[in-house]
């Protein structure tokens, strides 16, 4: 089905947040891997699957639009140096990630792709309720208990 070039240049661009989040993760839960922390190393190899999975669904929309999907191109990654560093850098990523699903469901809507907007929705919902949500609770959780003990919570298995 010939799709509009518009949406499909769309969702082009937010396969870009996509997949730039998806090396993000990767990057931050090998570090936590490496240091330890093996809460926060399966949560990120989870959000790194989950990304891997927005990616997929955008791609396989692009391809039903007729368009070509753009695997190549990435937005520079920010890879934190520490825990909050890198929890916020996340917390970044997924706020940008939020607010290109958010105009490109506008635009989804504006030229009538309810079914590219379902799509995308459904990404919002997990990007606000599951990935946003998390990071926030987690950057407030050091706020709390301090860096210290936030990291010696996340050491354990059995935890989230």
């Amino acid at each position: 089905m010939q799709g509009n070039q518009t949406i499909i240049d769309l969702l082009n661009a937010q396969l870009t947040l996509e997949l730039t989040s998806m090396d993000q993760y990767l990057a931050h839960s090998k570090m936590y891997e490496d240091w330890g922390i093996e809460q926060l190393h399966h949560k990120l190899a989870h959000e790194y699957e989950e990304e891997l999975d927005h990616a997929k669904r955008i791609i396989e929309r692009i391809l039903f639009l007729e368009g070509v999907p753009d695997t190549a191109s990435r937005k520079a990654i920010h890879v934190g140096c520490n825990v909050e560093e890198m929890l916020a850098n996340d917390l970044n990523a997924e706020r940008e990630v939020a607010a290109h699903l958010k105009k490109v469901i506008s635009e989804c809507e504006k030229a009538q792709d309810y079914v590219s907007r379902e799509i995308l929705q459904t990404l919002l919902d997990d990007t606000e309720m599951d990935h946003i949500y998390w990071l926030e609770q987690h950057i407030n959780m050091i706020k709390l208990m301090g860096l210290p003990n936030y990291i010696q919570s996340q050491m354990a298995q059995g935890h989230e």
